[in-house]
């Protein structure tokens, strides 16, 4: 693409050009994949120059990566507003631990946001504990409970997920990160729900935002890869925390995402109208007791979405109206066209059972349900959804035969 091209791209162009560089593609499309552990160099004084660079695009060993994964990471950098760089790292787990230990230490406290994904929660629960760094778990639609947390503590650095990847909730982003800033405490994000197509974590008021590759990015469900993007300061701690540690990703996984990558926008934009349909449909029907879906207009979370976020995805959940526990794996199994898995983003959709003990403590929170129906939905099994590229009218006939099973229990 010519460099004279001025005018700001938008970010189904973007996906589709972006960490094209010749020198790495040469005559073909797509960067070719680099399979290698060890890196010659033509001269002595060119082996010292590369100690010093440390930089993607100067080979060195094949930890620092080869062009498969530098156009990559290059890729992502160039999609996420504001951020300096890209770190890859060989799981969306990896990513979690990746970033928390570049920016924490031994004494320090972590403020975690309360509908954070299980493994985030187990990150400061155990290896960081282990770490002697304490946590607080906080939620994040308590503002004021949150400015007191900060106050209390002096954490070094707060979690945050948007919407939960559970429940759902949607909070106040920018209002979060400027108590967190103000305390001189770091910021970080998963942004795995909307990834940076759907909201610009960065321009924000995060310092550091994360998302695991596996889901939207791959789109396809045959890798496992995250990523982590930041300002150049935080970029620089990232990027040694994480050669420090060995992190590496595979060439061909890299290739994988690359290629996902290209169709992200196009894949985002058709699950989120298929899910947003599918949400208002379940909405309707008398199995079911609560939607938790932010493109809703009915979600309390609809107003900060519509603010803030540029897209959604085909992620929700729903409340059963029933108070049996096995509700929930009873319409599971009788679905057809969901498989039943623990990831989503791919193009395929899935079926999750989520029991009340997953998801009930967040939703019991007076901040989040605001009146005595909600509390009452909070006590009942529920489904997560990803919604894939099947037909929406298949999936909508395919969750009615399978809600029909409640009805003959």
């Amino acid at each position: 693409m010519s460099s004279s091209h001025k005018q700001p791209l938008k970010p189904g162009t973007k996906v589709t050009h972006a960490g094209r560089r010749e020198e790495w593609t040469g005559a073909v499309v797509n960067t070719p994949v680099w399979r290698a552990s060890t890196h010659l160099y033509a001269s002595e004084a060119e082996r010292k120059g590369s100690l010093k660079s440390n930089k993607d695009g100067d080979f060195f060993y094949g930890r620092r990566g080869a062009p498969t994964q530098w156009a990559l990471a290059e890729a992502l950098t160039e999609i996420e507003p504001g951020a300096h760089g890209t770190v890859l790292y060989p799981s969306g787990v990896a990513a979690i631990a990746g970033c928390l230990l570049a920016v924490l230490k031994p004494g320090d406290h972590l403020l975690m946001s309360d509908n954070s994904y299980d493994p985030s929660r187990s990150m400061a629960t155990g290896l960081l504990k282990r770490m002697s760094i304490s946590h607080s778990f906080f939620d994040p639609l308590d503002l004021r409970g949150f400015e007191s947390l900060v106050a209390a503590h002096s954490p070094r650095a707060v979690w945050l997920e948007s919407p939960g990847s559970l429940t759902m909730e949607v909070c106040d982003i920018p209002a979060l990160t400027a108590i967190a800033r103000d305390a001189g405490t770091v910021s970080l994000l998963d942004n795995t729900w909307a990834s940076a197509l759907g909201f610009a974590g960065l321009n924000h008021g995060c310092d550091i935002v994360m998302q695991s590759l596996s889901k939207h990015v791959g789109g396809h469900s045959d890798l496992m890869m995250g990523s982590v993007s930041a300002g150049e300061r935080l970029y620089r701690a990232l990027r040694r925390t994480s050669q420090q540690l060995g992190q590496v990703v595979s060439p061909d996984d890299a290739a994988l995402a690359a290629r996902g990558l290209r169709t992200m926008a196009m894949r985002l934009e058709y699950s989120t109208a298929s899910a947003t349909r599918i949400a208002g449909w379940l909405m309707e029907q008398p199995q079911i007791a609560q939607v938790m879906c932010p493109m809703l207009e009915s979600d309390p979370g609809h107003a900060l979405w519509k603010r803030d976020f540029d897209g959604g995805c085909g992620l929700f959940s729903f409340v059963l109206a029933s108070n049996d526990n096995n509700a929930s794996g009873r319409v599971v199994d009788a679905l057809d066209l969901f498989g039943i898995g623990y990831s989503w983003g791919g193009f395929e959709s899935l079926a999750l059972p989520i029991f009340p003990h997953e998801y009930r403590d967040v939703m019991s929170s007076p901040t989040v349900l605001g009146d005595a129906g909600r509390t009452e939905a909070g006590a009942k099994p529920a489904i997560r959804l990803s919604i894939g590229l099947e037909n929406t009218e298949d999936l909508i006939a395919d969750l009615a035969q399978a809600l029909a099973c409640m009805d003959d229990k």
